[in-house]
């Protein structure tokens, strides 16, 4: 091997001194140190690429079982679907969201659907969630129930699938994959929002989307950085004081629309793009320090920072911009012609069209920053992470021989069909010690791992607290989900290091996780019901209200 250069920085993986010297290539020690060794054996056999794809596949086609088991139960609009599948109608049908009638739901459930006003309504989220629930609609026919959740129960199997493949990458571990794939499939929290046509499981969506790519983008981008450096280093080439140029960064790039695509749903995916912004660029900083770079603070700054700043933030505006098309081409959109209304008002140097459009969005920002109705099943946000107050989507009784809404009569002395948004208490209670337990371990370990985790929590969760004078429910956490169970499935994989060579540790760990798993699996099943709507003796719905804020 090459020698380095006198005038190369000493880089942090040279042998110490008398060690045995390294038969390795230079880009070989390079990827072990930026990357792992255990990352670089994952997928190195045949049998484990196919369960790299088949273990995160099973859990999925559990996840869809779970999903779409009887995905038009209930055949009413169920919560906030009011709103976001009508209006998912009207982009569909009309190209705009149209006003509804006084009381509409009874005749639109009945299949009496175009009975929509010319009129816009005036509505407070952009646009991508409810085009997407609009495809659902064009799929599987307006006047299916089971089409209104169709998008989301998509999208809900698709997430977990992504979640176990982007789990086994940073855990370089299958069973980890397959770990938290199995909690995100198994959760109520998932499996209440797929099989409901609320906006918010296309945000957790388009932010796994993200997350997934950024992760790939640190692998993808670090073998370039030990590729370049290598290089150098094999020519007895100086690194240079910034280190090289990793050139186009396509995964990233990638991420910067999935994060455009998670604010054109709602406006709290700009916290995602922030956080994962900043990820990227720790990211950064550490390969080039840990290859040698004697500046890499401004290398990283010019080479890493900047460009990203350039290139996601601009890719995600006109993104979140284009998903406004719709409303630009509908000349009955709401306030599409307030500018040409107001001629003297507003920012002036702009065209009509951008004008009215952003007063539109000065208005919606004043409705979700002064939005302080009381509502019976707000929540703190603080109380998310033990889903202290879990919100109610749906709710009938009957008594003994009444009928049922999905089919049958009640043969109990009281029978009840709920839908409660509240995740598998073992899950959410277990998942707030294990963000506890990540914290700890960042702060003493410095794991990038523990960082990876953290960031989804950072961004879906934490910026509520800001809000919590406002109304605001429990069951926003879906955006935050998939981060608890990763927050799981790292103590989980972290236990399983700290056994490793110790055989009493290690059988310790794997008894407590298959007992863990067993507990899960049947807390899911007990409370399966009462996330579906399936008919039930009202008894065995109370026997799952453990606490006073879950009734």
């Amino acid at each position: 091997m090459a020698s380095v250069s006198a005038a190369a920085p000493s880089p942090a993986w040279d042998p110490v001194p008398d060690a045995p010297e390294d038969p390795r290539s230079t880009h070989e020690r390079l990827l072990a140190v930026l990357l792992g060794e255990r990352a670089l054996r994952l997928g190195t056999t045949a049998s484990d690429r196919l369960w790299g794809w088949l273990g995160p596949a099973l859990v999925a086609v559990v996840a869809a079982v779970l999903r779409f088991w009887h995905l038009g139960r209930p055949g009413t609009l169920v919560f906030d679907e009011t709103y976001y599948v009508k209006q998912g109608y009207t982009l569909l049908v009309a190209g705009f969201d149209a006003e509804w009638p006084e009381d509409p739901n009874a005749l639109f459930e009945a299949g009496d659907q175009d009975i929509w006003l010319d009129k816009a309504d005036y509505v407070v989220h952009p646009p991508i969630g409810k085009w997407m629930i609009a495809l659902g609609l064009r799929i599987g026919g307006s006047q299916n129930p089971w089409a209104w959740r169709l998008a989301t129960a998509v999208v809900g199997v698709v997430a977990v699938f992504l979640v176990a493949r982007v789990a086994r990458r940073l855990f370089s571990s299958t069973l980890a994959g397959v770990v938290a794939g199995g909690l995100f499939a198994v959760d109520g929290v998932g499996i209440v929002h797929a099989r409901t046509g609320l906006l918010d499981s296309f945000v957790m969506f388009w932010a796994v989307v993200a997350f997934a790519l950024i992760v790939a983008d640190r692998f993808d981008s670090r073998r370039r950085l030990a590729a370049r450096a290598a290089a150098l280093l094999d020519a007895n080439q100086p690194l240079g004081r910034y280190g090289p140029w990793l050139g186009v960064r396509w995964y990233r790039l990638a991420a910067a629309l999935a994060l455009g695509l998670c604010i054109g749903t709602k406006w709290s995916g700009m916290y995602f793009l922030a956080a994962y912004c900043v990820l990227v660029v720790l990211w950064d900083a550490s390969a080039r320090r840990a290859v040698g770079v004697t500046g890499w603070p401004i290398g990283t700054l010019l080479r890493d920072a900047i460009p990203a700043a350039l290139t996601m933030v601009p890719i995600a505006v006109a993104t979140y911009l284009a998903s406004w098309a719709g409303w630009f081409r509908s000349p009955s959109s709401y306030m599409r012609h307030w500018a040409q209304d107001n001629p003297g008002q507003g920012v002036q140097w702009l065209p009509e069209s951008w004008r009215s459009l952003l007063e539109y969005h000065s208005r919606m920002w004043d409705f979700h920053n002064g939005l302080t109705s009381p509502h019976p099943y707000q929540a703190h946000p603080l109380g998310w992470i033990v889903q202290w107050r879990p919100t109610s989507f749906y709710y009938e009784d009957q008594v003994r021989g009444e009928a049922i809404p999905s089919g049958g009569t009640c043969g109990w002395d009281e029978c009840t069909q709920a839908i409660t948004s509240l995740g598998n208490p073992l899950v959410w209670w277990l998942g707030a010690l294990a963000v506890a337990a990540t914290v700890v371990l960042l702060v003493r370990r410095k794991d990038w791992r523990a960082t990876a985790v953290l960031v989804g929590l950072v961004a879906g969760w934490v910026p509520w607290l800001g809000y919590a004078h406002r109304t605001i429910f429990t069951f926003y956490s879906i955006a935050f989900a998939p981060f608890v169970y990763l927050a799981l499935t790292y103590v989980f994989v972290v236990a399983w290091e700290w056994s490793e060579g110790r055989p009493s540790r290690r059988v310790t760990v794997r008894r407590t996780a298959v007992w863990v798993a067993v507990a899960i699996g049947v807390v899911s099943l007990y409370f399966y019901p009462i996330w579906t709507a399936m008919p039930v003796p009202t008894w065995f719905w109370r026997s799952h209200m453990w606490l006073p804020g879950w009734v």
